[in-house]
């Protein structure tokens, strides 16, 4: 894995018009068309921005892929059902920096535990980790919560069944399916009164969570977001692999369209480059909601 390099923010907007995408997203219609809409097992640019991601990985190697791969899973926090819908397979995918919200989880759960708030310190980590992606602090908070160990037993009470840990201090090589980030953003967005089970996070966690990601940068908010109009909380990430040269870009969060809210995760891979990346997650993201608002 490598990583990124800065990219203009012209650059980004640049990509919504770059005659790429459409050969890109015409290899992925297949595997929305006949990959079904289906329920998931139960509760089963570089950044535009001038920070770099996924550094806790630069190392790792990866076999070259042929071409993108993308999973998107979507719940309706509207309807009973607590169950996501998913497009395309349930894999395991890298998470890059949406782990980050994770992280901030289990942190806020550690401090839940002791009976405390978040220090001073803890929340000048915590905001640019979600609102700028910033590496620096995610490493720091990384350590904190006892890397992949503590991430993992923070993940069985948030209810998260396929997420490992990244090993030492790579947390950008984190693994986790689109259905396991549900049950994060469930965790995060969908209040104790109306889950089945409730959250482990308190209501002041949940809120202070909801307001960093709903407050995320202005040259971050692409992703899920272009499936909402102006209201939308999300958590990007991006890293590109230095055996293939191939990007993962991720994108998880709650939009509302029509008044309505939906938690949506759109995990990818192999894509040709960042822009190609972003655009196949937008696109995932607007179809799959816009199927979900059809069931």
């Amino acid at each position: 894995m490598s990583c990124p390099c800065s990219v203009p923010r012209s650059k980004i907007s640049a990509r919504r018009r770059g005659s790429c995408a459409g050969v890109l997203l015409a290899s992925v219609t297949t595997l929305f068309s006949l990959g079904a809409l289906h329920a998931a097992p139960a509760v089963a640019a570089p950044a535009p921005s001038e920070q770099t991601h996924a550094t806790a990985g630069v190392h790792a190697a990866v076999q070259p892929q042929s071409k993108a791969r993308v999973t998107a899973a979507v719940l309706s926090l509207d309807g009973g059902s607590r169950k996501p819908l998913l497009y395309g397979e349930d894999a395991l995918y890298d998470t890059a920096s949406i782990i980050k919200v994770d992280i901030l989880a289990a942190l806020l759960l550690q401090a839940q535990d002791a009976g405390r708030h978040l220090t001073a310190h803890e929340r000048a980590l915590a905001e640019p980790m979600i609102r700028n992606s910033d590496n620096a602090a995610t490493s720091t908070l990384w350590r904190e919560i006892g890397q992949a160990p503590g991430l993992e037993a923070a993940n069985k009470r948030l209810g998260l069944t396929s997420t490992k840990g990244g090993p030492d201090t790579k947390w950008g090589l984190t693994r986790t399916t689109a259905s396991d980030q549900i049950r994060l953003l469930l965790s995060v967005f969908d209040s104790a009164a109306t889950s089945k089970t409730g959250s482990p996070l308190n209501k002041e966690s949940r809120a202070y969570i909801q307001t960093l990601m709903s407050r995320i940068a202005s040259d971050q908010a692409w992703g899920v977001s272009a499936a909402s109009g102006t209201e939308y909380a999300l958590k990007n990430g991006w890293l590109q692999r230095t055996a293939s040269g191939l990007w993962n870009v991720n994108s998880v969060g709650q939009v509302t369209v029509d008044g309505h809210r939906y938690l949506v995760a759109v995990l990818s891979d192999g894509s040709a480059s960042m822009s190609d990346g972003i655009s196949l997650v937008e696109w995932a993201a607007r179809q799959a909601v816009t199927a979900s608002a059809r069931t």
